[in-house]
């Protein structure tokens, strides 16, 4: 087996990442679906947020309004983090069971972790390796209210709720320009999962 982690700042382009490195092959772990599903409605995810946020972070529906929470956590440093004590734990061990059942079913599988915030929550060591998707952060804010509808005010925000460029630069062991297009971006993918198939089979004939 070998693990991969996976991060970046938001509008980075790690998503394009991840679906190019399963595509390739890989069983990509995705935290940010397992965030959702450990919320899901009738889950003790959701009734613990309720709990600590209240009714005003449900819709009509009864599902978590990830705005209306949004709204809240990107403002408040507390509750962010209160929130983040909720969900990461849980995620965690979603993210386990996910990556022991890929591994007993291939042993030698390449299993990617795509975590938003991996540098973080104190994850850099906990992978062979570390691969850092990243663009300037002028860039990202655009793309965030170009392409997702955000205001200037809630990008800069959601980038200040992250880590410095500086410090996802200084954990990775590999690097990936997604300043260009997407495939500028696929490209680079292509390239690094030869380099990791060149690098297994080297260790296995050792």
């Amino acid at each position: 087996m070998t693990r991969i982690g996976l991060t970046g700042g938001i509008a980075a382009g790690k998503s394009v990442v991840a679906s190019r490195l399963r595509e390739l092959g890989a069983v990509v772990v995705d935290h940010d679906v397992i965030a959702r599903q450990v919320v899901a409605p009738g889950t003790v995810g959701l009734g613990t947020v309720i709990d600590r946020f209240g009714d005003g972070v449900l819709d009509e529906d009864g599902a978590l309004d990830r705005v209306a929470l949004g709204h809240i956590v990107f403002n408040d440093p507390q509750a962010r983090s209160d929130l983040e004590a909720i969900l990461h734990p849980q995620i965690a061990r979603v993210a386990a069971e996910e990556e022991a059942r890929a591994v007993a079913a291939d042993p030698r599988a390449v299993i990617v972790h795509d975590v938003p915030l991996l540098v973080e929550t104190g994850q850099s060591d906990d992978f062979h390796v570390l691969v850092v998707v990243h663009a300037p952060a002028d860039l990202r804010i655009a793309r965030l209210v170009e392409t997702r509808g955000a205001t200037l005010p809630e990008a800069r925000r959601r980038l200040a709720a992250q880590a410095s460029d500086e410090e996802r630069l200084a954990a990775a062991d590999v690097v990936l320009d997604g300043t260009g297009d997407i495939e500028h971006l696929r490209e680079q993918v292509d390239e690094l999962w030869r380099r990791l198939h060149e690098q297994v089979t080297q260790e296995q004939d050792a």
